[in-house]
């Protein structure tokens, strides 16, 4: 059985017109960009080109673009830059955040750096958008506020303009992860009022270990990576050439795919769930999924039982690869802090499947047999 992969959410695989791009970055083109000689002004070159394509998809300044190692990078950036260059004294944000947000406020609430405040969340998992400005009315001092696009558990999608409107008007600094959805969402930054923004190319077939931090240009900071002067003296380190063409290409190729490739997942993932409904009726699904949620993941709750206990263990075992939550934290089964958060108690087995372009209704049905058999 040829292996099913259905874990689009924690990675991707490598666009081979992507690949193309870098080639010459990772042969014959090895120049520093910081170079004066004509090996390194052909990165320099290559670079600055990739800012131009960035900025132009995002609709945004080329300025405001800044490259990174990813999305946990440039969280980690923007809520540091939030507290030391900006006077923010309090973080509002949610529960179910990534946990390169969690872990990082959690770090500056305990450090007395910040306090630290939850907004609601709504049954459907979707953030309390009335209770986000009920907290921002009654602090005093300058509030970040963090909040995801949308979430890379159950898919539910905030609304960037409505969130970032409430913020504006009590002088809040915005950031969102939008790591779920750089690449498979048109954006407008210079009509969207959000400060900061984060994406990661390997998310949308790009290469891993390169991302960016969008930093609007209104507002200004310090580095947070000290040494040199690379990315207009905001990131220092020796930019990494051949990621960020690879980048700039898999972002320009996966918007000129979207309309067509948001059609066929959105299909396949309601062909999913239907499918699965029938073949398993207790399953429910998570979040608000066939709502204002990314077309891109399904998250499925499954009844729990000795032989769903096992689900993706015996679901890598035929060749089928899907995930109990965030890639990102695996290693220690500790269960998923979203689903707890949604549905405290809930003792169902979570499974995340997320597609891309190149899945089928065939891998759908295979998959839906097996978990059939299996539960």
């Amino acid at each position: 059985m040829e292996r099913i992969y259905f874990d689009n959410a924690a990675t991707t695989s490598l666009d081979p017109e992507v690949l193309d791009a870098m080639m010459p970055f990772l042969t014959e083109k090895f120049g520093n960009p910081s170079s004066i000689y004509s090996y390194g002004r052909e990165g320099r070159l290559a670079v600055e080109q990739a800012r131009k394509t960035v900025s132009r998809v995002l609709n945004a300044n080329p300025a405001e673009i800044f490259f990174t190692s990813g999305g946990t990078e440039g969280t980690n950036t923007a809520i540091t830059a939030a507290i030391y260059d900006l006077g923010c004294r309090h973080i509002i944000t949610t529960h179910i955040e990534h946990h390169a947000t969690l872990h990082t406020v959690d770090y500056y609430k305990e450090r007395g750096d910040a306090t630290l405040h939850y907004v609601k969340l709504l049954p459907d998992g979707h953030v309390d958008l009335n209770h986000l400005e009920q907290i921002l009315s009654q602090l005093e001092s300058r509030c970040l506020v963090s909040l995801m696009h949308a979430n890379n558990e159950i898919g539910n999608m905030l609304d960037l303009d409505a969130a970032g409107t409430i913020c504006r008007k009590f002088d809040a600094v915005f950031h969102s992860d939008t790591v779920q959805t750089v690449g498979h969402y048109a954006f407008d930054l210079r009509k969207t009022p959000v400060h900061f923004i984060a994406g990661a190319a390997h998310k949308f077939r790009g290469p891993k270990g390169v991302g960016m931090l969008y930093i609007n240009e209104k507002i200004k900071i310090h580095p947070y990576i000290h040494g040199g002067s690379q990315e207009r003296n905001m990131r220092a380190g020796t930019e990494n050439v051949y990621g960020i063409v690879g980048f700039a290409k898999a972002l320009e190729l996966a918007i000129a795919r979207l309309e067509k490739e948001r059609a066929h997942i959105g299909k396949l993932k309601n062909y999913m769930a239907s499918q699965l409904k029938a073949a398993v009726p207790a399953v429910l699904f998570n979040g608000d999924p066939f709502g204002n949620c990314l077309y891109t993941i399904l998250s499925v709750g499954f009844p729990r039982t000795e032989k769903s206990d096992m689900l993706l263990f015996n679901l890598d075992i035929n060749h089928i690869c899907a995930s109990g939550g965030s890639a990102c934290t695996s290693g220690a089964e500790q269960g998923s802090h979203v689903i707890q958060a949604l549905y405290p108690g809930s003792d169902r087995v979570t499974v995340r499947f997320s597609f891309n372009g190149n899945n089928s209704e065939k891998e759908v049905d295979c998959v839906v047999s097996k978990l059939k058999e299996l539960i």
